[in-house]
Parts: structure tokens; C-alpha cells; sequence
């Protein structure tokens, strides 16, 4: 019996095929069955083995957030000392610190430009030259480096980073390097949660938790944000999602790591701040137009410290002795300004946050100081110690100084915010709490630019010690991650999991979800059927002539599947052959396994592998419509990757070009072998 198309009976002709189509067709099967051993091998976990899987790697979570707090304690209990001794102690300066910094006071020790002006070449050479020996990918911030660890190597940092960075930012930092601490003990925490990974052995997918656990723990011990820094580390894989696996791990991990860096360094938020913020609805408009306005603080940011990283790159110097060129222009720029504003600090070793990580410049911009002027006057010098921020981290992180921009980039967010404010105050009301704003503006400039709106809307709730600013925040994040959308400034960031190369087995399911059986099974084939009274042999002859049937219907004298028959049965003759000779059809069929038309891909692939079947039948409201096989399955697979490939590259081309230019649901039900399924009918062209 033949359906579809030309009827075939036994006797006619098997058709021919191009050579080249059957090469293709077998290289496609080839393909698919790979696909489908992929599948198998992601989907036969079973939730016992994932509990346990969870319970181990909560534990490692805990281990890694141990090593991180006791190493991150270490890092800052030293970065401290060494900017005591030479900072302040040798060049005379005194540190601009926020309330909740260690600084010590350096009031006596007399102030000597010479050597500030050329201690940070010295310290962002010695780390230059340790970096680029040992491990350059401790260079500049770090962050991009783990996050191409995460998503390229398998969660793998070498050992030696864990030393070297830890090391090369005491250097960098501890002698004025413009740069924030915090990012590298994200790299730091990233490379012993790798360490832990590597010593225990795990599989790469914990190995990858285990780096974000890192990330966390460390980021939790030197801002002291546990929450935040959990989120962080899960949001700043991606531009537009999450790493949802990771999520309870890294919590764990901040949680250990910030509770062992509280018992030694004592516990504590970074920013003094009034009590209580009042929510006021008449100033969200304020918040939103001061979204803007930092909007445009940010992309000037990484504008700035772009073409810093690509002047650098082209200086005729070794690679280690850039971040020297980077310190002494960095000397050459804070030393004037330092005499320029000594009428106002109180002296010319007065910083004003240029130097560091800045936090006293926000500081200054959420609490106010005795030489912070009033008025107009105020608000040009928060926008200018914003402006000079900009350049002095430019020129030590784009220059490779090992230093990170998540505190700078909260400075700069605060104190454009706080000029802000103090403007509002000035035009709207008096009323106006610049504070407010400068603490908003910190989480939305790194909210936009980092591409990490929840973690920054909880990290400035941690820092202000409550959730009264959470709508301003809400709001002013919200703009600017719409506003700063093409602004990136980890270029390591992929868009989401599914652009991920850590989770390319994991996206098999999500690309098979997204397609429906009738929208990829050929109609127009040409297939058998048989009847339960076909002699054996008859249905071998039948099977044998079959040039790409892999399941075929036994229909019954009501014309409803009885059940099928698959290749298999050639086989199992082979090692009989009397049998041939006395079975018939119904001896051989079993129970039939059907898809419906809207089933989905995942379904559809799930049936197949549960019945080890390489093809299933298709029907339609209880009619049989057609087949779907493993080649369809891959083919599919192969088209929507290609698909999202294109689509990619070309939004990638128009964003580049505009840049230089200025539902149905699946029926799990249908896919499975049910009594229901056996009573389908063939189509009324159908013939014996």
C-alpha cells in the first residue's frame, strides 16, 4: 500500500536518488544522530543525581567562599599598609576617604609633590612588569578575564592569578593608581573558585559555579554588599540574562566570604548618609531626567577609557612599561590639581578622590564637606572632580595598571548625581536631598554600562542600610539601561546563555522547544503501510524495498492503526529465517508511537529516544499525515542556529554601522504510545 503522493505497490520500480542528495542526507542523519546522543546525555540526569550534585557543589560554594574572605581580608589588610607607608607616609598625602574606609591620619607627615608625581609610574611599573611576566591576563581590570574564563575555558584561571593580581594591585593601588579595589578581588575570588574546581576534580559545568561563587565571595568581602555582590557575579555574565545555575551557590559563597572579612576588619557600610530618605513622587521626574544626565556621564566613561586602552596599545614601549606611561601621566595630572584646590581642602596634600578608588569624592557628594562650596560653585566642582575621575582612571586601567572600574564607575555615577541635586536644589526646591541623588546616580551609571540593573538596584539599597530610594532607583535604572543599551563596558559579556559557549549542549532543548513537527516533516514522501494479515515475508520484501521508511503503520480491516512494524524486523528475521515462513504482520507489529502536528521538537525527540525509535508517525486529529525522523530533527536544529548566526551578525553589523555613522503550544499528551494513539485512521487516499 502506498499513501501520499504517486502510490507504490511491490511492484513498482524503487526510485532512484541523486548521489549527491543521499551524501547529503546521510551526512545530515550523521549529524542528527549526534545531536540526539547530546540530548540523551544532558536529559538522563536523574533529580536524585542533581540533589546531590547540588548538595556537593553548595559545599565547594562555602570552601570557595572561605579562601575568598581570608585572601580578600589579606588583599585589603595589605593594600592598606603599603598606601600607608608609601601614599601617605613617603609622598605626604592625605587619602579622601568615605566614613566607612580605614584611613589613617597622615596630618603630620609633610606633603611631597616630587614624589607623588612619580610614585604611581613606579608602583603601575613594578606591577606592569609582574603582570606581564607572570600572567597577563591580571592586566587592567580583570573582569573581562574571568568572564572569558567563564564562557571560553571552562572556568579555568590559572593558579598563579590568585598571586599575581593579588600582588600587581597592592603595587598598582597601594602607590595612587586611579582604580578600584573591588575589581580585583573579583578576579582574585574568580581564580580561587577555579583553584577549588581544579584541586577537587569537578566536572567543568561546576568548575564555571564554582568561578561565579568566587566572583561573589570576594566582591562581598571588600564592599561588604554580600546580596549585591551574589547578583553581580550572576548578572555580569550576560548583557541580557542571568546565570540562574549559579545563583544559590554564589550567595552562599558572598554570605561565608563576607562574614569571615567582617570578623577580622570589623563590620560597617562604606557611605555615611542621612537616616531617612522620603519618598517624594513630585521628584521622580527629577530622577528620571538625572538618568539621562548620567546616561550621558557613562558612555563618556567608556568612551574615554576605550581610547585610552587603544592609545596605549599603539605607544612604541613593551607591554609591561604602558602602565608606567599611564602612572606618570597620572602624576602630571593630580599633582596641579591638588595645588589648584588646595585653598579650598586645606592644603595641597589634600586629596580630593582622584587617587583610589575615589570613595570620598562620593563621599562628599551624598554628605557634602566644609570646603565643598555652595550653589552654582558646588555643583561645577562635583562635575569636574567627575570629569578628572574620568581621565585618572583612564589612564591607569586603559593603560594596564592592575586596578578595577567598579569603583570608579560608582564615583563618577555619584558625584554627577550629587551636582545634580545640588542643581535641582538650587532650581526646583530647596527641599531637594542631593545626597539622594548622588546614591542614586552611583547605581545607575554602573547599572548601564555594566549592563547589571538588579545587582546595582539592591547594592546601593546595601550601601544606603534601606530600601527608601528603591523606586528612584527603579526608575533611573530603568532609563539608563535603555538609554546606554549599545554602551558596554565588559566586551567579554555575551547577550545571553544562549550565545553562551558554556551552554551550547543546554540550548538544544530551548531551539527544539521554539519549532513544531508540522513545520518541519516532509509531506510529499511517498510511504508504505501494511496489514495484519501480510505474510512475513511479504512484509520483508516490503520493509527491504523501502528506501527511507524507518516505521511503518499496520492498518487494520476498519482502517485504523493497528500498529507498526520497524526496520528492526529484517534483523530479527535474519537470525530466524523459519519464521518467515509461518508469522504474519500482526506477530511482528507492536503498539503504535505517534506525534501530533503541533507537538514541538523537545516532545516529538523525547518520544523518539523513549521508544528508541528513529522516526515517529504524525498525525493529525487521529489521520496519519506523515513522518518525522531524526534528519528533520537535526535539520532544524542546524537551520535555527543559522538563523540566529545571521540575525546576529547582521544587528552586530547595523549597531556598527549606526555607531560609525553617529504559538502554538506542545501536547505532551499526543506524543507518547496511549490506546488512544492506536486508533488512528490513514488518509482516504490511501490504497492496498
Amino acid at each position: 500500500m502506498a499513501v501520499r503522493g504517486i502510490p507504490r505497490t511491490v511492484d513498482d520500480p524503487k526510485p532512484e536518488r541523486p548521489t549527491t542528495r543521499q551524501a547529503a542526507d546521510e551526512a545530515l542523519a550523521a549529524g542528527s544522530r549526534r545531536l540526539v546522543d547530546v540530548y540523551r546525555a544532558v536529559a538522563s540526569r536523574s533529580p536524585q543525581l542533581d540533589i546531590e550534585r547540588l548538595g556537593r557543589v553548595l559545599l565547594h560554594a562555602a570552601l570557595v567562599g572561605a579562601a575568598a574572605g581570608l585572601v580578600g581580608t589579606a588583599f585589603v589588610w595589605a593594600l592598606e599598609h603599603v598606601t600607608d607607608l608609601l601614599l601617605h607616609g613617603l609622598a605626604g598625602y592625605q587619602s579622601l576617604c568615605a566614613a566607612g574606609e580605614n584611613c589613617a591620619d597622615t596630618s603630620d607627615a609633610p606633603f611631597r609633590p616630587w614624589v607623588l608625581l612619580v610614585l604611581p609610574a613606579i608602583g603601575a611599573l613594578l606591577g606592569g612588569l609582574l603582570s606581564h611576566r607572570f600572567a597577563p591576563e591580571t592586566q587592567g581590570g580583570g573582569t573581562d578575564s574571568v568572564l572569558d574564563a567563564f564562557h571560553h575555558r571552562g572556568g579555568a584561571l590559572r593558579r598563579r592569578v590568585v598571586l599575581v593580581k593579588a600582588l600587581a594591585s597592592v603595587l598598582t593601588l597601594g602607590t595612587g593608581g586611579a582604580g578600584g579595589r573591588e575589581g580585583p578581588t573579583m578576579q582574585i575570588g574568580g581564580a580561587l573558585g577555579s583553584l577549588v574546581g581544579r584541586l577537587l576534580r569537578v566536572p567543568e559545568r561546576e568548575r564555571r559555579v564554582l568561578l561565579v561563587a568566587g566572583i561573589a565571595a570576594g566582591m562581598a568581602a571588600v564592599f561588604r554588599t554580600p546580596l549585591g555582590a551574589a547578583l553581580l557575579a550572576v548578572e555580569v555574565l550576560y548583557r541580557d540574562d542571568f546565570e540562574t545555575d549559579a545563583l544559590v551557590p554564589a550567595v552562599l559563597a558572598s554570605v561565608v566570604g563576607y562574614s569571615i572579612f567582617i570578623f577580622f576588619m570589623g563590620p560597617g557600610v562604606l557611605f555615611a548618609h542621612a537616616p531617612h530618605y522620603a519618598l517624594v513622587l513630585a521628584q521622580l521626574p527629577l530622577y528620571a531626567v538625572m538618568a539621562v544626565v548620567v546616561s550621558f556621564g557613562g558612555a563618556t566613561f567608556v568612551a574615554v577609557l576605550k581610547a585610552a586602552k587603544d592609545g596605549f596599545a599603539r605607544l612604541p614601549v613593551p607591554g609591561w612599561a604602558r602602565p608606567a606611561v599611564g602612572g606618570a601621566m597620572l602624576g602630571v595630572l593630580v599633582v596641579p590639581a591638588l595645588f589648584l584646590s588646595r585653598s579650598d581642602t586645606g592644603g595641597a596634600g589634600h586629596g580630593i578622590g582622584l587617587l583610589g578608588g575615589g570613595y570620598g569624592a562620593a563621599q562628599v557628594a551624598i554628605t557634602g564637606a566644609v570646603w565643598l562650596p555652595d550653589g552654582w560653585n558646588g555643583v561645577g566642582l562635583l562635575l569636574a572632580l567627575a570629569a578628572l575621575k574620568i581621565v585618572a582612571t583612564s589612564l591607569t586601567v586603559g593603560s594596564g595598571g592592575s586596578a578595577g572600574d567598579f569603583g570608579p564607575s560608582l564615583v563618577i555615577g555619584g558625584l554627577i548625581g550629587g551636582a545634580f541635586g545640588r542643581a535641582a536644589q538650587i532650581l526646583v526646591d530647596p527641599a531637594i536631598d542631593p545626597g539622594a541623588f548622588a546614591l542614586v546616580g552611583m547605581g545607575t551609571l554602573y547599572a548601564g554600562i555594566a549592563r547589571v540593573p538588579l545587582a546595582s538596584l539592591v547594592l546601593v539599597c546595601e550601601l544606603a542600610g534601606s530600601y527608601d530610594l528603591l523606586v528612584p532607583l527603579m526608575l533611573a535604572i530603568g532609563v539608563a539601561t535603555v538609554g546606554l543599551r549599545k554602551v558596554q563596558l565588559y566586551h567579554a559579556q555575551v547577550a545571553t546563555r544562549r550565545d553562551s559557549p558554556a551552554h551550547r549542549h543546554d540550548l538544544v532543548f530551548d531551539v527544539l522547544r521554539t519549532v513544531r513537527v508540522r513545520d518541519v516533516m516532509v509531506r510529499d514522501r511517498t510511504w508504505d503501510v501494511l496489514h495484519p494479515n501480510m505474510a512475513a515475508a511479504d512484509v520483508v520484501a516490503r520493509v527491504a524495498a523501502s528506501d527511507w521508511q524507518d516505521v511503518f503503520p499496520v492498518i487494520g480491516a476498519d482502517r485504523r492503526v493497528a500498529g507498526m512494524i520497524t526496520s528492526d524486523v529484517l534483523r530479527a528475521l535474519a537470525q530466524d529465517p523459519d519464521a518467515a515462513n509461518i508469522a504474519i504482520a500482526a506477530d511482528l507489529m507492536q503498539r503504535p508511537v505517534t506525534v501530533e502536528e503541533n507537538t514541538d521538537l523537545h516532545t516529538a525527540l523525547v518520544v523518539m529516544m523513549r521508544h528508541g525509535l528513529r522516526e515517529v508517525m504524525v498525525t493529525n486529529k487521529g489521520r496519519i499525515v506523515g513522518f518525522l525522523d531524526e534528519a528533520e530533527v537535526g535539520r532544524a536544529y542546524h537551520s535555527s542556529m543559522s538563523l540566529d548566526a545571521e540575525s546576529e551578525a547582521t544587528e552586530s553589523a547595523r549597531a556598527n554601522a549606526a555607531e560609525e555613522g553617529g504559538a502554538s503550544t506542545s501536547t505532551p499528551g499526543a506524543a507518547d504510545s496511549t490506546p488512544g494513539a492506536s486508533t488512528a485512521a490513514p488518509p482516504p487516499n490511501s490504497s492496498s
